[in-house]
């Protein structure tokens, strides 16, 4: 393995001429088309700036003026607004993703994720969003489905990519400061420039909020839902002769956040964080035929777990007496670099190489207190088992363009060699030290044809791959709840498979983008009950494949200019899926499963909305359809009241959230930096929640004699806020 780094590095230095991937940081090398909103530029699918229309995948993107008009208080909100997947909203700190049948481990953890989160192009160390804010993110781009020959393990779903702020393409100064219900009080500041002539450009931003538990729908107060928000951004660019050299420092993070999880426990607390370095090269021969793109980065994500579980249900099912401390902390750091030369060998042929090299280790504590009576006397291992992995990754995809550019066929490689050791882990003595090393090749093959003006048909298959982590292969530790999970050192990675075809029609004024795709996932790793043993759980790959077949429909228009209506302004949008086939092929081997249908993803999903406004004041109503999913609930519901078995999968059915927000200028024209603004989340107080089963309400579905606290769970009921945004 080592032997297999150094030579990858050798290669990649030999090998320095590279593509630029400014564009990952939105730097001066991109600029969109007059028509940016119908075919612009994008940079996620292949790592470097291309039209979107050229592209043999589908990419979503949320650019700055959805993002600026939002008053989500997360990224998860943000996400769910656009209809990007199925988002299970744990709590305020926890969020879970699937996209195209690719899911996040429930905790969050990117080690463990089939959906990869990426900042400003490289892994992001956490596919938990809710510890992320919207705050200083300039753009989004989401691909659907694999992509692992550019970005490797874990995008076997889909890759998010949040692009930050920097002098380039957040110029000047923004300071905003708003309120609301629950005593929410957030405020964000930040400015960016250049020095003139000097080559140099710059970025600071801070952000920072709070908010007290909130009240469900209809309901009462969801005790264990309040959280604080802190977050700094600093970035800083310098034009050499070698190109422009980039730095950025960043955290971000979720303080005292409530808990209350499956069991409804309204006493527990988390701290989230996740915080990055990077430097940056980008450049390129003066004639463009050779380009070169370079990054070094350093990413710490802790999470850090205050919980405490006074009744957990025992072996019988029965109540029991739990803990009254309960504390993980766990840590990840990454160094990674990524290299990536370009060239363009001949008339519309462009070759792309890289080298992706990475070291990570996560590092985790545990310690416990039972209450009296309980007779917890000992300690139990991390929730994780300390591991260090090592990655080399080399990849190719060469693309040409054909018929004066209207065909453009492309294809890709990657070969990917890793190492997996399993390290000693707190209070597991019996741990047996190894290590595992795996190999997997990956590819994707597509092509974009323009058959008339803003007419793009587009089809393409690709795979994708994640390796078993330490914690797969070799766990042993008692969840918060008291059952106990055994790792397997038999797993085998999982796979997936996924063809699309698609078309995408732009005109002055509006475009519409719809894909038919299937994808499918081999081997998943999930964990399965231990026969005849209570509350005891094993890692297993699931015996048969998860298999998705969908139908994703965006539309954005600007309706006032397709009508010829002067004066106004008039834009809609609408984003939606059809999971139409979504099978766990799997799940006809259990003896007790009453549904084969996959778990905690959306059969459908919607987001519409509509702007109406002049150049002082507007208007917008936006509609989210969460639509229906099956899970096998952790919540300890009645039996036979609310379920007829533990193992029951639950059809949660469709609901609309409908928000309503508006803005006004209260300056004239001529000075347009003050706005104030508003916003009524929830407008008609619905009491439900993405994921949940039992939610706060009468007939409580849930065993009370096990919820600790809390009686149910539910999102966030009728919230008012206001607040007011300064550019200058």
């Amino acid at each position: 393995m080592r032997q297999l780094l150094l030579a990858g590095s050798a290669l990649a230095v030999l090998g320095l001429p590279a593509t630029s991937l400014r564009a990952q940081g939105t730097g001066p090398e991109v600029r969109l088309p007059a028509t940016a909103s119908l075919d612009e530029v994008v940079v996620t699918a292949t790592r470097r700036p291309e039209p979107r229309s050229a592209l043999a995948g589908t990419v979503q993107v949320i650019d700055e003026a959805t993002i600026r008009a939002s008053t989500a208080q997360n990224l998860t909100d943000l996400l769910a607004e656009n209809a990007v997947g199925f988002f299970s909203e744990w709590t305020p700190a926890q969020t879970s993703i699937n996209i195209r049948g690719g899911a996040t481990d429930g905790q969050g953890r990117d080690f463990r994720s089939q959906v990869l989160v990426l900042v400003n192009g490289r892994r992001a160390g956490t596919a938990n969003l809710s510890k992320l804010s919207p705050s200083e993110v300039a753009r989004i781009e989401v691909i659907r489905g694999p992509a692992s020959v550019v970005y490797g393990s874990q995008a076997l779903g889909g890759v998010i990519n949040l692009i930050l702020r920097d002098g380039v393409n957040s110029p000047g100064g923004r300071a905003e400061i708003r309120g609301g219900s629950w005593g929410l009080v957030e405020g964000r500041a930040g400015y960016g420039g250049a020095l003139e002539g000097a080559g140099v450009d710059y970025y600071l931003g801070f952000a920072g909020g709070r908010r007290d538990s909130y009240r469900a729908g209809g309901g009462g107060e969801q005790a264990g839902t309040q959280w604080n928000r802190l977050g700094a951004l600093g970035a800083l660019g310098v034009q050499t002769g070698l190109g422009r050299v980039g730095v950025t420092l960043r955290t971000d993070g979720t303080y005292d956040a409530g808990f209350r999880g499956s069991s409804w426990n309204t006493t527990n607390r988390d701290d989230r964080t996740n915080a990055s370095a990077d430097v940056t090269l980008d450049g390129g021969t003066e004639d463009g035929r050779y380009r070169w793109f370079g990054q070094f980065y350093a990413v710490r994500d802790v999470d850090h777990f205050r919980w405490r579980s006074p009744i957990q249900r025992g072996g019988t099912g029965l109540p029991v007496i739990g803990t009254d401390a309960d504390r993980n902390h766990r840590t990840l750091d990454i160094l990674g670099l990524r290299l990536q030369p370009s060239m363009r060998l001949w008339q519309g042929a462009e070759l792309v190489t890289g080298l992706d090299l990475e070291h990570s280790t996560l590092r985790s504590t545990r310690w416990r207190v039972g209450l009296p009576g309980s007779g917890i006397t000992t300690q139990v291992p991390p929730y994780d088992n300390d591991q260090t992995e090592r990655t080399l990754g080399l990849f190719a995809e060469l693309s040409q363009r054909l018929w004066d550019d209207r065909l453009t066929l492309r294809g890709g490689v990657r070969r990917t060699w890793g190492e997996t050791q399993v390290d000693a882990t707190p209070n597991l003595p019996a741990l047996r030290l190894r290590s595992a090393d795996y190999e997997a090749t990956t590819w994707s093959a597509g092509a974009s044809l323009r058959v008339a003006e803003g007419a793009v048909l587009r089809a393409n298959a690709a795979t994708g791959f994640r390796a078993p982590t330490a914690t797969d292969l070799a766990a042993d530790f008692t969840a918060l709840g008291g059952g106990r999970v055994f790792g397997n050192p038999n797993l085998r990675p999982e796979t997936s498979t996924q063809y699309e075809v698609g078309a995408a029609l732009f005109r002055p004024g509006w475009r519409a983008d719809v894909a038919l795709f299937q994808n499918t996932i081999h081997d998943r790793i999930t964990t399965r009950a231990r026969a005849g043993v209570a509350n005891t759980s094993d890692y297993v790959n699931n015996p048969g494949d998860i298999l998705v077949r969908g139908l994703e429909v965006q539309f954005q228009a600007d309706m006032a200019r397709a009508f010829g209506v002067q004066g106004w302004r008039w834009t809609a949008f609408a984003n939606a899926s059809w999971n139409f086939d979504m099978i766990d092929e799997g799940a006809r081997l259990g003896p007790t499963v009453n549904t084969r249908t996959a778990q905690r993803m959306y059969r459908y999903q919607a987001a519409i909305g509509t702007t109406v406004g002049q150049a002082r004041w507007d208007v917008s109503v936006l509609g989210i359809l969460r639509g229906p999913v099956h899970y096998d609930t952790e919540e300890n519901l009645l039996i036979p009241a609310a379920e007829p078995f533990r193992e029951y999968i639950h059809r949660k059915g469709p609901f609309w959230v409908w928000n309503l927000r508006g803005s006004f200028q209260p300056l004239p024209e001529q000075a347009p930096g003050l706005r104030i603004f508003g916003a009524i989340n929830n407008l008609f107080d619905v009491n439900n929640h993405a994921l949940f089963i039992a939610t706060a309400g009468q007939p409580f579905l849930g065993d009370a004699r096990l919820s600790n606290g809390g009686l149910g769970n539910s999102m966030p009921g009728r919230e008012f806020t206001a607040g007011m945004r300064v550019t200058f």
